[in-house]
């Protein structure tokens, strides 16, 4: 039986006519009709150039099964998580590739109720059937029909604010040529209906698949200038910058500062407990400090899990987490399907700009200098493990403790570090924070980095 290496830990990413093609796709529609036993699936793509094909090969796959398929058209992955949810359906998946490069694309997919795949049952079994790809034809093939779900996925985006609150900003928004420009639009409008005094700059706004800015991930820091020094230009109060599925957003402060998504989460875990008093937050293993002290100190409950948005996810409805953060971008709201969104963030950011009177800047600055961090840095290796393992050697000695919660997690008291193998891309990710000494942070990683290239 053929192996399909498009399978990564909780999503599908491969390279177009070699790990990922038409007819895989075809075979990933089947399979997943015959794993969940779906009547009706929705269906959606990023602005890719080979995404339009790749999804119509996944309907066919949900059609001759016996599936029916709503196509919500271009549109973002948060997208298909609401129309799975709004519309009660049995699953949703989004063709995209989100941040990989041009020659790649994949899929994201959630069951019903935007439920996700979790790693070793659901998607271990879709890998299963789609590899083996033993499909009865059904007597009866299943429809395809379009669907316009966006202004209902705006008003619930909207819903996340008061518009009363927001006072007059001007934000620079970076779509980066991806799937985000016309989901913003509409949210926009409605803003404007409510009479919320925002304005907007736009960048690299229109969809266009062949990336004539480059790939849409903001987290590069080459790619970062045109963002902040868009920013500077045009006087505005902070930047937004999305990736290609516009899943995650960054931040910009208005002085064209690239703010860690790190400092982001415990930003949105303080607004959340605001309204939520005592609430249970969810943050990823990588960076833990800054959320956890928030949290505690506003009387909340920091609870930790793996990094993955399957594991976020499940983590979130098994806690009820009114909010759950990675430090990669990813913000996820139990009143967004326990959905990671990459607008509702920028929202609730201008919101607590307008009810505090402090920039974004000032917003996290302190937090800044309390816990100085070294934003993720990543190495292609070999050998992962045996990687981690001789990290693990090297610094056992010096550690308070040493945990594999998610990767290798190693404390020493005044600074900590994680190390852990990406789960979607062949690399290793390292990330390093202090108690308020930002020249520890630069030691340490300029250490820990020679070993791994020794």
């Amino acid at each position: 039986m053929r192996t399909l290496h498009c399978f990564k830990s909780y999503d599908i990413r491969g390279e177009l006519g070699l790990t990922l093609t038409e007819e895989i796709a075809y075979d990933i529609g089947a399979a997943f009709v015959k794993v969940m036993a779906a009547k009706t699936v929705v269906v959606g793509g990023d602005c890719r150039e080979s995404s339009a094909s790749l999804k119509a090969a996944l309907a066919r796959g949900l059609t001759d099964m016996g599936c029916d398929v709503i196509d919500i058209g271009m549109c973002g992955t948060e997208e298909i998580y609401f129309a799975t949810d709004h519309l009660g359906v049995d699953g949703g998946i989004e063709v995209t590739a989100s941040h990989n490069p041009i020659n790649y694309n994949g899929m994201k997919m959630v069951m019903a109720g935007a439920r996700p795949l979790h790693p070793e049952q659901e998607m271990a079994a879709l890998k299963t059937a789609a590899e083996a790809a033993d499909f009865a034809i059904a007597a009866h093939p299943g429809t395809v029909r379009s669907m316009d779900i966006r202004p209902a996925y705006a008003a619930k985006v909207c819903s996340f604010v008061d518009p009363a609150k927001i006072k007059p900003l001007k934000i620079l928004v970076n779509a980066g040529n991806g799937a985000a420009g016309p989901a913003f639009d509409e949210i926009a409008a409605q803003l404007d209906e409510t009479g919320a005094p925002l304005t907007f700059v736009h960048m690299d706004h229109e969809p266009d698949g062949t990336f004539p800015n480059g790939i849409p991930n903001p987290l590069l820091p080459e790619n970062q200038p045109r963002t902040a020094q868009a920013v500077r230009d045009t006087g505005a109060d902070f930047g937004v910058a999305w990736d290609g599925d516009f899943d995650r957003c960054f931040f910009f402060d208005h002085q064209g500062n690239f703010i860690d998504g790190y400092y982001i989460v415990g930003l949105l875990a303080q607004q959340a407990l605001m309204a939520n008093p005592g609430a249970t937050i969810i943050h990823d293993a990588r960076m833990t400090w800054n959320t956890r002290e928030i949290v505690e100190d506003m009387g909340g409950t920091p609870i930790q899990t793996r990094t993955g948005h399957s594991f976020m996810k499940t983590a979130m409805r098994e806690h009820d987490a009114i909010y759950g953060g990675e430090m990669s971008a990813h913000h996820y709201f139990r009143d967004f399907m326990f959905c990671d969104s990459g607008m509702i963030p920028w929202l609730m950011v201008a919101e607590l700009v307008s009810v505090t009177g402090q920039s974004l800047a000032g917003l996290v600055r302190d937090r800044m200098a309390r816990f100085p961090a070294s934003g993720e840095v990543n190495f292609t290796v070999d050998d992962p493990a045996m990687t981690m393992s001789d990290i693990e050697d090297r610094f056992r000695g010096e550690a308070v403790s040493v945990t594999h919660p998610d990767g290798l997690t190693m404390d020493m008291g005044d600074w900590r570090f994680n190390l852990r193998a990406s789960g979607t891309e062949p690399l290793l990710r390292l990330n390093i924070e202090s108690r308020g000494d930002p020249i520890r942070v630069q030691t340490e990683l300029e250490r820990i980095t020679g070993l791994i290239h020794t």
